[in-house]
């Protein structure tokens, strides 16, 4: 039976319908085919997207979690909802968990006949262990422990349990908080999270903790059962979580068996089915960025070699196919591929080409024979694909039937040469209605890290709502600037140690490529990005006033020093940015920060930032705007969003930024105005509206039956 999925019909789909204006909707109905729009951004924040996938050990059952964002002018505020779905082998899916419910951290357990998840259900005050049958049923709680589980795993023979917690809250913080007892000690408050051991085969489960220094980060049985491979920390602060943490294999009572040495970052470990190696996503060194490097670990000696040390990209996945097969998923420029590896001798084929999508997870049977991966494009989010052994990719789900019927802009990867004959390249977003030879406003979106990319895949977001801003008459770059991941290691460290130096001039040279080759009005180029990218909008907005006449910066940099002090990262920081402290050089540090040139400033900025931000403090954006306002030559605008952090979870919050983007950029790009726009939104009308019509479709039901 062919798979509606993987060929979607040429007919547009009338469910659509719901989404149209009343207006259209009489003309739709009489119509054989939809006509395709434009997307709102309502829409875009409402995308449906799979965020999870395991697959089980014979490969006849996929699951996968679907996160549904809530509708920001009829729900509450709150974080997304998180659903389950299976897969047969067949690509039928079937719903398991949905509704309002939040789940996460899928395994199979090692028979195959039921699937454990996270979640928070019913009564629970915290996140607990739970399992449901794979042929569907009610799912039964496992494990209620006195603290969230953060993480678990289930030994291969079934008969043991182990899973990460903090300990148990005290009973007196809640009598101590009534009293007014709040005082915080920075830092040294933060609780371990440990390791517990459970024995599945008795009728009372009752764990009990396995004594490890330090915090623990993750935790993975060895195919022997007789093991535990634990990543830790020293402490629970993220910035050994980044730069310090270990593997180290342990027996059941704690004590340790093997460490594996590696420096700097460290992201998945995976053993073979035989037990005998562990595949590791590290660093090069401890300056390295980010953790992309393949490296394989003998288990009995513990010895550590990287396997593609010439690697030009970012390993992003691991997944064993044998003992001595070894698939990876890495991110090569603005592309990704599927490669295997013959660990015997670090032979190396590409399984899936670059060209076929952006491959962001990658999941094989323990049988070696089925695969699923989570791929973008740039018509969709994430979503399941089935894998063959020859390279083959099958659309297995779709989350958002309507996307059919939305005009699709044409989007490119874009080469370029800087200023010093460095090679770079991003991804352009042409206007929906571009005409040759004609020059059209710009939008440059810079990513953060700055170790991070910009893939050539589904790049809509709130802060970058693309497809409607293609509608709007915008030309969108995405720069993949010096200091970007996916072309190896030492792409990844040319911004190192001149912070808003070469990388930002980077963002110049971009821009006056666009404008030569005839695509963009040099006097309506716009910028804006979050963290490294709020960074950048900051400098271009000050330092670099000349070339950019409007800039959204958000959850941004501004005074390098105050930053030092303010983030939680600051060893970081000084091992893959600065690479000195900032009492090496203080002047330095001061000129490479956007309020030093605020008085230059000629750049309106709308500055936006989330007011529980750990990683970049919100007076970072307090600093540049007390500076910019105070200098009174250009005009800035400060939004905070309460309970966000260092990006915006919640739909409503998304909602406001994207639209504050757009207005920005419209007023002072398009309109070519010289003060601020309203500060208003129409957020109250948009939730009258919704609830009119709620109230009304009742009776327009009552009515058509």
């Amino acid at each position: 039976m062919q798979n509606p999925v993987t060929n979607p019909p040429k007919q547009r789909q009338l469910v659509a319908t719901a989404l149209l204006s009343p207006a259209l909707l009489g003309a739709v109905l009489f119509s054989p085919t939809l006509i395709a729009k434009p997307i709102t951004l309502e829409q875009t924040v409402s995308v449906q997207s799979v965020t999870e996938l395991t697959i089980s050990s014979d490969g006849k059952h996929t699951a996968f979690v679907r996160n549904r964002p809530r509708n920001p002018y009829k729900d509450d505020d709150g974080s997304s909802y998180r659903e389950l779905f299976m897969l047969t082998e067949s690509g039928q899916e079937t719903p398991f968990i949905t509704g309002d419910v939040r789940v996460n951290n899928l395994k199979f357990s090692p028979d195959d006949k039921t699937l454990f998840f996270v979640s928070k259900r019913g009564k629970d005050k915290f996140a607990s262990l739970y399992k449901i049958a794979v042929n569907g049923g009610e799912a039964s709680q496992v494990l209620s422990h006195g603290n969230a589980i953060a993480g678990y795993d289930v030994s291969q023979d079934g008969n043991k349990l182990a899973f990460l917690a903090k300990p148990a809250e005290p009973k007196t913080k809640e009598q101590l908080t009534k009293k007014g007892f709040k005082a915080e000690v920075y830092e040294e408050e933060s609780e371990l999270t440990q390791l517990w051991l459970a024995d599945l085969t008795t009728s009372e489960i009752k764990p009990e903790t396995v004594t490890i220094e330090g915090n623990v980060l993750s935790v993975n049985f060895a195919p022997d059962n007789k093991h535990i491979l634990i990543r830790s920390a020293p402490t629970a602060l993220i910035d050994d979580n980044y730069m310090a943490s270990q593997y180290q294999l342990i027996n059941l009572a704690g004590n340790t068996v093997q460490q594996f040495a590696t420096t700097g970052k460290l992201g998945k470990a995976a053993f073979s089915p035989d037990g005998k190696k562990l595949a590791i996503i590290g660093s090069a060194d401890i300056h390295d960025p980010s953790a992309g490097r393949l490296l394989l670990a003998d288990v009995t000696s513990g010895k550590v070699n990287e396997i593609l040390p010439d690697y030009m990209g970012h390993v992003q996945d691991i997944a064993w196919r044998s003992n001595t097969e070894l698939d990876y998923l890495g991110h090569v420029g603005t592309g990704a591929e599927i490669g295997r590896v013959n660990i015997r001798n670090n032979k190396r084929s590409v399984v899936v080409k670059d060209g076929n999508g952006i491959v962001t997870r990658l999941v094989v049977a323990t049988n070696g024979e089925q695969a699923r991966v989570l791929l973008n494009k740039a018509e969709h989010p994430n979503e399941v694909y089935a894998l063959s052994q020859r390279g083959a990719l099958n659309r297995q789900t779709d989350s958002n039937p309507w996307l059919a019927d939305i005009d699709m802009p044409k989007q490119e990867t874009i080469r370029h040469t800087a200023s010093d004959g460095l090679a770079l390249e991003g991804v352009l977003v042409y206007p929906l209605d571009y005409v040759k030879d004609k020059q059209y406003p710009l939008v440059m979106v810079v990513h953060g890290g700055p170790e991070a990319h910009m893939s050539d895949g589904w790049l809509d977001r709130y802060a970058s709502p693309v497809k409607l801003m293609a509608a709007e008459g915008y030309m969108q770059f995405f720069p993949n600037y010096r200091g970007s991941t996916g072309r190896g290691v030492e792409f990844s460290k040319l911004g190192q140690n001149d912070y808003a130096g070469k990388e930002f001039d980077d963002l110049v040279d971009a821009k006056k490529h666009l404008v030569d080759i005839g695509l963009v009005d040099a006097k309506k180029v716009g910028i804006t990005g979050g963290s490294y990218g709020g960074y950048a909008s900051a400098w271009a907005a000050t330092k670099q006033t000349e070339h950019f006449a409007a800039s959204v910066m958000f959850v941004g940099i501004s005074n390098n020093l105050s930053k030092f002090g303010t983030t939680d990262i600051a060893n970081e920081m000084h091992l893959v940015h600065a690479r000195s402290y900032p009492w090496q050089k203080w002047q330095w540090y001061l000129e490479r920060s956007p309020i030093y040139h605020a008085e230059q400033a000629r750049t309106p900025i709308l500055i936006m930032h989330g007011k529980n931000d750990t990683r970049v403090h919100p007076s970072q954006s307090m600093e540049l705007y007390r500076y910019l306002k105070t200098h009174g030559k250009v005009p800035v605008r400060l939004v905070l969003y309460p309970g966000e952090g260092h990006g915006n979870q919640k739909a409503a919050a998304q909602l406001d930024y994207g639209m504050r983007l757009i207005r920005w950029m419209d007023h002072f790009l398009k309109q070519g105005n010289t003060e601020l726009p309203d500060h208003q939104l129409p957020h109250s009308d948009k939730i009258k509206a919704a609830k009119e019509q709620d109230d009304k479709q009742p009776e327009d039901n009552k009515n058509a039956a």
